[in-house]
């Protein structure tokens, strides 16, 4: 009995220092003193077990000994096994700031450190603009007349576009910009994200543009020329990364600029001849000012830098420059924004157009990963998150009205878990996104950030887009001027695809970058081994040995329940963010864990990688949600909504730790860590089906819950405005409630056979229903101008036979013409282009459009923007 007393009080012992990181030291202290005791109590055999594993830990962990014999030993083979970190990804990792991801790799977060980001939300002139602006320039939109039938926005829109200085969001107010915060960027984008056109022609100028990098390393020169003009639309400006063999690997750019001396304004002057190709380039077809990334050469040593290569650096060059190809377009699929290639054989410009002067000459790919930490944060993520919000209010919306089967779809089981699924996913992203914004406004540059929500929210909006067509059913897969989400839908590829591909984002980013960025002490161990300081590395190692060692512990013991983390949150909060904590912890073990036993290799085990970044994207998201519930106004019934996104990130979290186990090659590692880690199994199931009932009925009816999740939507119908599905929708819904109940009177009179039989549809119900007296002429007026409204949102449109003809049928037998011109464009369109030009006409519709303007293959061209 005393045998096990002592073992016992030694493994509780040795726990309580390990969650502490108290060191060698104590745990020394506690298994001398119980291996002393043993001795003196007659447990010889444990006395001495318990003596000989303190002086192990003596050995290996007192300071002045271990650095006699073990320290150097483990210094050299550090330096042996350690990733060679290149420039290229030293740059990336010395670029944005660690925040609260890092608290979350730590493996014992500080959940005050995130309360600490206090949210005052917009301001009144943000709130504003957010309302009024948004509401016109949404207004202006159409998505059929955009994608089908002017394949651009109307020449209003852009006109408003640059008057209201939708452009100038991230630009200051003295150089004539809005100056607005990133909350507020995020939340125009979001009301914008209706029209996936709008969205990413506002989108791209106050992201990765040469706007930003004009701000944080424009010469003065450079801003008072360019901010002002950008901010109020006389410059268009678009830039040029990518190219046909530098997608997401953008370092591997093979565009060239050669510094020489060429002609410049009639005078000779130092500057760069330019050989690039680009390719999809957003606003590149009418930019007026181009923003280029090459590699900067310098054979002849003219700058006097005594090196041939300078590296990839940014300039600025006005469109009109001579030898630049520009104003041909892509066709994106699924939305006509503004996209093409440029190309430019030895274009000479002078030193002057590098953004930032000589002085940042090679410093091009520093300034592109800077800025890419915060546009990537707030663009596409807000672009998602918007996605959601109006996914949410029109697949409720038709969930409630369409009936089958006498039953509002949005009462069948099967239709609510998809409606629970774009319910959740909406109110994650929205927390996601609004919350990192703020932290963005608060100075944070959150590089790992960005890359979980670029990459998780667009793979929310393309999963939210799936299910609402879904729903939709046949409404959305004819398409025409009454569908508003097939359009939409189509274009999901291009926010999973752009500004870092989402395949490459999850596998090498979030964790590539996070477990070297955010790990407490892997980035200085790699430091202390470049410089050869072993007195540095013995400290930080074992200070990492003791975090891991910590981390085991906490995971362990928290997955009993014992002394779990204290969390600033309410009692229903408060269980999913100490199991957060516990998994933090277990995340952080198993991180080490990787690293240590694959070293190297674990940069080409990719899905392990992608494994590990699911689970630290799952909490951060979870980490957002838990701050947004704290920080936010809560309504009915948003508990369940919020329970429900909750146990569904923790059961993906779980998940993802799972499958590492499965996966990785250390058998024996993998099945500690999972009995270390999850002693007790799983612990996080799939949200339970009466949350799904209950948020399906929320968001297909007119709640506080619906209202709250398509807050901030345009939902406003003004005269003169296109049409507005989300009005409609909250008009019918505000009038649901009565029509059920006269719909249930209808169904009983119909199975007591109390009205004909002859009575199929349910205008002819309602007719002999009054005739009968079961309906008053009140409710039968309602149900008349019911009924008319809700068969008009579910007419789709129809078109003349071959209105979708490019090729006339008169033309058919004619031989096709497929050769093409040197830019390797089609000419086979040249003769329908002409015929086509307002597109095809709906058969039934009450909506009219503008014709297109005047095309050159089939691209619309206007001269007032390619100035």
């Amino acid at each position: 009995m005393i045998t096990l007393l002592l073992l016992v009080a030694a493994i509780v012992g040795c726990l309580v220092v390990m969650r502490r990181e108290a060191g060698a030291a104590p745990a020394l202290g506690v298994l001398a003193v119980l291996g002393l005791l043993g001795l003196v109590l007659d447990a010889e055999v444990i006395g001495v077990l318990l003596l000989i594993a303190a002086i192990g830990v003596a050995v290996c962990g007192l300071k002045p000994i271990r650095r006699l014999w073990l320290s150097p030993k483990l210094f050299a083979m550090f330096k042996k096994v350690a990733p060679k970190v290149s420039e290229t990804e030293r740059v990336a990792l010395d670029a944005g700031t660690v925040a609260w991801d890092g608290e979350l790799f730590s493996g014992r977060p500080d959940w005050h450190k995130l309360i600490a980001f206090d949210n005052p939300g917009l301001t009144e002139e943000e709130q504003a603009f957010v309302d009024h602006q948004c509401s016109v320039a949404a207004g202006m939109c159409n998505a059929w007349e955009i994608a089908r039938e002017r394949a651009d926005m109307p020449e209003a829109l852009w006109d408003y576009l640059k008057k209201e200085r939708f452009f100038g969001m991230i630009i200051p107010k003295a150089y004539g910009g809005l100056e607005f915060s990133a909350k507020a960027q995020s939340a125009v984008l979001q009301k914008l994200s209706f029209n996936e056109t709008l969205m990413s022609t506002v989108g791209v100028p106050n992201s990765l543009g040469p706007g930003e990098l004009l701000l944080k390393y424009g010469t003065d020169e450079q801003k008072n020329h360019y901010l002002p003009r950008l901010a109020d639309g006389r410059e268009i400006p678009c830039f040029a990364l990518t190219g046909p063999r530098a997608g997401s690997d953008a370092t591997s750019i093979p565009d060239v600029g050669i510094v020489c001396r060429g002609t410049f304004e009639g005078r000779e002057v130092l500057g760069l001849k330019l050989t690039f190709e680009k390719r999809w380039i957003t606003l590149a077809p009418i930019a007026t000012v181009v923003g280029l990334a090459f590699r900067m050469f310098d054979p002849d040593n003219l700058l006097e830098r005594g090196e041939s290569d300078i590296g990839i650096s940014c300039a600025l060059i006005p469109r009109d420059t001579q030898g630049m190809q520009i104003g041909r377009r892509h066709h994106p699929i699924g939305s006509p924004f503004m996209n093409g290639p440029i190309k430019g054989d030895e274009v000479f410009i002078p030193l002057d157009y590098l953004i930032g002067g000589l002085e940042m000459a090679g410093q091009g790919w520093r300034m592109l990963v800077e800025c890419l930490s915060v546009g990537r944060c707030i663009t596409l993520p807000s672009g998602a998150a918007g996605t959601g919000r109006y996914a949410t209010g029109w697949t409720g919306g038709f969930a409630r009205i369409r009936r089958q089967f006498n039953l509002a779809i949005a009462d069948m089981e099967g239709v609510q878990e998809p409606l629970a699924r774009i319910a959740a996913k909406s109110y994650i992203s929205q927390a996601a996104v609004m919350q990192t914004a703020n932290t963005i406004d608060h100075g944070v540059k959150p590089a790992v950030p960005s890359a979980i929500l670029k990459s998780q929210l667009t793979e929310f909006q393309r999963e939210i887009m799936t299910d609402a067509m879904d729903v939709h059913g046949g409404r959305t897969v004819t398409l025409g001027p009454r569908n508003y989400l097939g359009i939409g839908f189509s274009a999901t590829p291009v926010s999973i695809t752009v500004e870092g591909a989402n395949i490459m984002t999850r596998n090498l980013m979030i964790f590539g970058q996070g477990a070297i960025r955010c790990h407490p002490y892997v980035l200085d161990e790699l430091a202390a081994k470049d410089s050869n300081d072993a007195n540095a590395f013995d400290g930080l190692f074992f200070r990492h040995i003791g975090l891991i060692f910590g981390n085991a512990a906490r995971a362990f013991t928290e997955a009993f329940g014992i002394g779990r983390a204290d969390v600033p949150f309410d009692a229903t909060a408060a269980p999913y963010a100490k199991d957060a904590a516990r998994l933090s912890s277990a995340f952080g073990l198993c991180a080490d864990a990787a690293m240590a036993s694959l070293g190297s290799k674990l940069k080409q085990r990719e899905m392990i990688s992608a494994r590990l970044g699911d689970v630290l994207s799952n909490l951060y998201l979870l980490s957002m949600v838990l701050k947004h519930w704290r920080e936010t106004d809560r309504v009915d019934g948003e508990a369940a909504l919020f329970h429900y996104s909750c146990r569904m990130l923790l059961n993906r979290a779980e998940q993802a730790m799972i499958d590492l186990f499965d996966n990785l090659p250390n058998r024996a590692l993998a099945n500690t860590l999972s009995v270390v880690t999850m002693p007790l199994g799983r612990r996080w199931h799939k949200p339970q089906d009466r949350l799904t009932r209950e948020i399906a009925r929320a968001i297909s009816t007119d709640s506080a819950l619906r209202h709250k999740l398509t807050r901030n939507t345009w939902n406003t119908w003004e005269a003169g405005q296109q049409e507005n599905p989300m009005v409609r929708y909250d008009a019918l819904l505000a009038n649901a409630e009565r029509a059920e109940a006269i719909y249930r009177t209808l169904g009983k009179a119909r199975v007591k056979k109390e009205l004909p039989e002859v009575a199929l549809h349910p205008e002819q119900w309602i007719d002999a229903a009054q005739e009968s007296g079961l309906l008053s002429e009140e409710d039968a007026a309602f149900m008349r101008a019911h009924e008319a409204e809700v068969l008009e949102m579910l007419t789709v449109d129809d078109f003349d036979f071959d209105a979708f003809a490019l090729r006339p049928a008169s033309n058919e037998k004619a031989p096709a013409r497929d050769a093409t011109d040197r830019h390797g464009a089609s000419t086979m369109l040249s003769e329908p282009a002409e015929q086509n030009a307002a597109g095809p006409q709906p058969a039934r519709s009450t909506r009219t459009s503008e014709t297109a303007t005047e095309t050159d293959s089939g691209t619309h061209r206007d001269d007032s923007r390619d100035a």
